[in-house]
């Protein structure tokens, strides 16, 4: 038999090894999660709206022959800039200048038959102070010359016609700009006002964009304006373009005015703003986007974009740290983007604590522990001041 030493040995070590499963199985003390946050404030900021839009030439001119005839020549480069009653087409002028001709000898002629009618006109008044007329002779020679003046004019006016009709077989430009293709060559055929046009003329610099605006938004700001919550620029409407590229247009416009009629099939109201285009970056027909100042919030609660996303139902969503130190997730409703942040309209309010940085490591409803943190405007980072001056190199010390 074992003694009772030998039996109790095994039993003590069984007992050790429990307490010590036991201690194991405690849960250690779990540390709250670190979150950078950023108190809410109200500011002031350029409320703005981005409107779809289309680039229109300041003028355009469509060239088309004012006479029939032959085209001789062409004297313009296509795509090259035109002035203002430079020379771009030759159509053959022989007619025209046998048709001036022939309206100068009509000239002529009524002019010599003019003086004959006015000098017998002279001579039947003078015989009828001697009754050697009669007064109905004397009224056929005055109105014979009367119509002799009345010939001479229409002769001088068929005149002009044919100088007209001359000079317009040299086809000028009646607008500077860029000149476009052209559509017809030397030696066909042009008829006077053809349907055709021969080439176009169009004024690049300023150009037009033309807006298109939805009632309900022009509404929501014109009410908003007149309820005070925004206030009018003080330097004017500011628009400025967004290119198919994303990069900023880099000349400012200048909102010019708003359609008195709304569109029927699309519901929205066109506007039309001016830019400057000396290098010539927008041409007519691209699309572009156009960011419009409409007012100033002099009270606005912005949210970094960064800080926000959206839920399953695409509702937009941020992480929020309540008065007991909890994370708790909140559906905001957004406005405008303003400068990479966004534009709250309802959901949080001035003094309220938004997480922007430890997201991920922040669950609605846990303790956590905050930080205020500050948002890099350039990058949109959370930025830490405090932890920022503790990793500055201290300054070194001279033993004296």
């Amino acid at each position: 038999m074992r003694p009772p030493i030998a039996r109790a040995v095994p039993l003590i070590a069984l007992l050790l090894l429990a307490g010590c499963g036991e201690e194991s199985q405690k849960p250690a003390a779990q540390v709250a999660p670190e979150v950078g946050v950023i108190t809410l404030k109200p500011q002031e900021a350029k409320i703005s709206t981005v409107l779809p839009g289309r680039v229109v030439a300041y003028q355009t001119s469509e060239v088309r022959p004012q006479v029939t005839g032959i085209l001789l020549k062409r004297n313009f480069v296509e795509g090259a800039e035109v002035r203002e009653g430079d020379l771009l087409y030759e159509i053959d002028p022989v007619q025209y200048n046998a048709a001036l001709a022939s309206a100068e000898a009509a000239v002529q002629r009524a002019d010599a038959t003019l003086v004959s009618v006015k000098l017998k006109a002279a001579r039947k008044t003078q015989l009828l102070q001697t009754n050697a007329a009669s007064q109905q002779d004397v009224d056929d020679a005055v109105a014979a010359y009367k119509q002799g003046e009345a010939d001479v004019k229409a002769a001088q006016a068929n005149r002009d016609t044919a100088a007209i009709s001359l000079d317009r077989t040299k086809v000028t430009a009646s607008i500077s700009g860029r000149i476009g293709k052209s559509t017809i060559t030397p030696g066909a055929l042009v008829t006077a006002s053809q349907a055709t046009a021969m080439t176009t003329v169009q004024q690049l610099d300023p150009v037009y964009v033309d807006l298109d605006q939805s009632t309900s938004e022009m509404e929501r700001l014109r009410s908003q304006i007149a309820g005070g919550k925004l206030k009018r620029p003080a330097d004017g409407v500011q628009v400025e373009l967004l290119m198919e590229s994303g990069k900023t247009y880099g000349h400012k416009g200048k909102y010019g005015f708003t359609d008195a009629s709304v569109n029927e099939s699309t519901g929205s109201v066109s506007s039309r703003a001016i830019f400057a285009n000396p290098e010539r970056a927008l041409l007519p027909g691209m699309y572009v986007r156009a960011r419009v100042v409409a007012g100033v919030d002099p009270a606005a609660i912005l949210v970094p974009q960064r800080a926000v996303s959206r839920n399953p139902l695409g509702q937009a969503v941020a992480l929020f740290v309540d008065k007991d130190n909890k994370i708790e997730q909140r559906t905001l409703d957004l406005g405008e983007d303003v400068d990479g942040n966004w534009l709250v309209r309802s959901g949080a309010n001035a003094g309220d604590r938004l997480v922007v940085d430890g997201t991920q490591k922040a669950r609605p409803g846990a303790a956590v522990k905050t930080v205020e943190v500050a948002v890099d405007p350039a990058t949109g980072l959370a930025v830490n001041p405090t932890r920022q001056a503790d990793a500055r190199p201290a300054a070194a010390t001279t033993e004296q």
